[in-house]
C-alpha cells in the first residue's frame, strides 16, 4: 500500500491500514473461497455431466424410436433389404408352401383314388397300395407349390408387395408396441406379424397359371408372416410408451447438460475431453447391450416360427441403423477428444502445433518463390488465426448437425475437409508477400524485432 495514499474513511471515520497479520488472514479467507468456489463448480459439472453421460444411450435409442419406428418412409426404408435376403425369402417360400399344401386335402385324393379303382375293378392288392401314395403324392405338391413360389418371391413383385406391407403394417406395429388403437392386424398374442395377402393372392394366380386348376379353389390361406416375437411385449410396450413421450427431446436435454457441464467447468477443454470420452464409452456400452439382447432376442424366438437365420437378418437390419448412429458418436467424440488435446499444453500437442506451423509456414514460402502473394488477406489471416479457426471447426459441426443422419464415412469426411481447410488457410496466412514473418502483425515489432 502506498504509504501517501489517503487513508479510506467510513461512517465512524478513517479506517487504520492492514496489519500483516490481517493481510495474511485475509488472503488465506480469499484463497478458502476460492477452492470452496472451484469445488462448487466441478460438483456441479461432475452432476450435470454423470446425468448427460447416463442419459445419452436411452437418447439415441428414442431418437431413432422416434425417426426409424414410428416413421413410415424411414421405418419402410430400414425393412426394405429384407425382401433380397435369402435367409428371409426362405422362410417366407417355406411358411407360403406349408400354408398352401396344408389346405390340399391329399388324403382325400388318395381316398377317391380308391374308390375309383375299386369301381375300376382294380385288383386288390393295387386299391390297397394307392392309400401309399399319400406321402409321395404331399411330397411331389410340396416340392411343385415350392417350386412356383420361389419364383414368385425372388420376382420384383415380391419386392413391391413386401414395400407396402411394411407401409400398411408399419402402423400396426406402432399401435402394438404403444398399446393403441388394435392390434389384432399386427400381433397374435406375443408375435408381431405381416400381412402378405397380396402376395398369396398372387401365388394363387401362379399355382393356376402353372398347371393346377385346383389351387383357384383353395380356402383362404392365412397370410401372416411372423416377422418378430418378443416373450414380454408388455414391457416393450411400456418402454415404447415412455419412448415416444420423450420423444427428440431426451436427445436435445442430454446435449444441454453436457453443454451445461462443460460451460460449468472451471477447465473447459478438460472437461470436453471428459464428456468425449464419456459418450464414446457409453456408446461402446450401447453396442454391447445391443449384441447382448441380439442373443436374448435369438434364443426367445422358437424355430417353428422363425428360422435361426432369418430370425437374425431382420434384428440385423432392423437395429443397423441404431448401431450405425452409436457408431457415428464414438468417432465424433474421437476427434473430439484429439481436437482438444492438441490444443491443450501438452508436450505431444506443442510438438503437433509446432509442426503444423513449420508445414504451412514451408508451404507460404514455397507459393511466394512461385510468385503468389496473399497480401491484405494473408496478413489479415495471420492476424486472425483462432477466429478463422473457431469459425472452420463451428462449420463443421454445424453441417454434421444439419446433416440427414451421419454415418461414420461422412464425419470422417467432414473432418478431413475441415483439417484440408484449416491447412489452406494456414498456408495463405504464410504468404502476404511483403517479408513479415509468418502470425506477425503489420505494424507491430515480432519478438527480438
Amino acid at each position: 500500500m502506498d504509504p501517501t495514499a489517503p487513508v479510506p474513511s467510513g461512517p465512524e471515520g478513517p479506517h487504520p491500514p492492514l496489519s500483516a497479520e490481517e493481510r495474511a488472514e485475509y488472503a488465506r479467507l480469499r484463497k478458502a473461497a476460492s477452492v470452496r468456489h472451484r469445488r462448487l463448480h466441478y460438483a456441479g459439472a461432475s452432476v450435470l455431466l454423470l446425468l448427460a453421460l447416463l442419459l445419452s444411450p436411452l437418447a439415441v435409442v428414442s431418437a431413432w424410436v422416434d425417426d426409424t419406428i414410428t416413421d413410415t418412409d424411414r421405418y419402410v426404408q430400414t425393412v426394405a433389404p429384407l425382401a433380397d435376403e435369402p435367409a428371409v425369402q426362405n422362410a417366407v417360400n417355406d411358411k407360403l408352401t406349408a400354408r398352401v399344401v396344408a389346405n390340399v386335402d391329399v388324403k382325400a385324393i388318395t381316398e377317391a383314388l380308391g374308390r375309383a379303382l375299386q369301381q375300376a375293378d382294380a385288383p386288390p392288392l393295387v386299391v390297397e397300395k394307392s392309400q401309399a401314395l399319400e406321402g409321395p403324392l404331399k411330397s411331389a405338391l410340396t416340392s411343385a407349390v415350392h417350386a412356383v413360389v420361389a419364383k414368385v418371391v425372388a420376382s420384383d413383385q415380391f419386392d413391391t408387395v413386401w414395400t407396402e406391407a411394411n407401409r400398411r403394417a408399419q402402423a400396426a406395429v406402432v399401435n402394438v408396441l404403444t398399446g393403441e388403437g388394435s392390434s389384432a392386424v399386427a400381433a397374435k398374442g406375443d408375435t408381431i406379424v405381416l400381412d402378405l395377402g397380396t402376395l398369396t393372392d398372387q401365388l394363387k394366380q401362379r399355382l393356376t397359371d402353372a398347371g393346377f386348376e385346383k389351387a383357384s379353389a383353395i380356402p383362404e390361406v392365412d397370410k401372416q408372416i411372423p416377422l418378430l416375437k418378443v416373450d414380454k411385449l408388455d414391457k416393450a410396450q411400456d418402454a415404447m410408451r415412455l419412448l415416444n413421450v420423450v420423444g427428440v427431446w431426451l436427445p436435445v436435454v442430454a446435449l444441454a447438460l453436457a453443454a451445461l457441464a462443460i460451460w460449468c467447468a472451471p477447465a473447459h477443454r478438460v472437461w470436453l475431453m471428459a464428456t468425449a470420452i464419456g459418450v464414446g464409452v457409453m456408446m461402446g456400452v450401447l453396442l454391447v447391450a445391443l449384441a447382448v439382447a441380439r442373443r436374448i432376442y435369438l434364443d426367445s424366438v422358437p424355430p417353428e416360427t422363425l428360422p435361426p437365420d432369418a430370425a437374425a437378418v431382420i434384428y440385423d437390419t432392423l437395429v443397423r441403423f441404431l448401431r450405425e448412429s452409436a457408431r457415428t458418436l464414438i468417432v465424433v467424440a474421437v476427434i473430439t477428444l484429439l481436437a482438444a488435446y492438441l490444443y491443450g499444453p501438452g508436450r505431444g500437442a506443442r510438438v503437433v502445433r509446432t509442426e503444423a506451423r513449420r508445414a504451412t509456414g514451408a508451404g507460404g514460402r514455397h507459393l511466394q518463390r512461385l510468385g503468389v502473394r496473399t497480401g491484405s488477406t494473408g496478413r489479415w489471416l495471420a492476424g486472425h488465426g483462432a477466429w478463422t479457426t473457431g469459425v472452420v471447426i463451428g462449420a463443421g459441426a454445424l453441417t454434421l448437425l444439419l446433416w440427414n443422419h451421419p454415418t461414420p464415412a461422412v464425419v470422417a469426411v467432414v473432418f478431413g475437409i475441415v483439417v484440408l481447410v484449416l491447412v489452406l488457410l494456414g498456408v495463405l496466412a504464410a504468404a502476404p508477400g511483403d517479408g513479415a514473418p509468418h502470425g506477425a502483425q503489420p505494424g507491430r515489432p515480432t519478438r527480438g524485432g
